[in-house]
């Protein structure tokens, strides 16, 4: 009995952390992680990025756009999604 009250308590952390990694938030954002990012002159059209963050560019701790980022590449966008 205790170890399917523990697979469930695990399983409601799972679903709460994957809830929160939309990008909005500072602390779900390392270097070196898989993000998806919008850049500025894509944000009408909602054209996403994919890569690895190098740099995090926003210094709060969230912003309701999502989090700033400096990718690999170069690119620098908002993140929309952590992969």
């Amino acid at each position: 009995m205790d170890n399917i009250g523990c697979d469930t308590d695990e399983s409601l952390v799972d679903l709460q952390y994957n809830q929160n990694m939309d990008g909005t938030e500072r602390v779900n954002i390392k270097p070196g992680i898989s993000v998806r990012v919008i850049q500025k002159q894509d944000q009408l059209s909602g054209k996403t990025s994919e890569g690895i963050v190098k740099d995090i560019l926003t210094n709060s701790p969230n912003h309701p756009h999502g989090i700033k980022v400096r990718l690999a590449d170069g690119t620098i966008g908002r993140v929309k999604e952590v992969l």
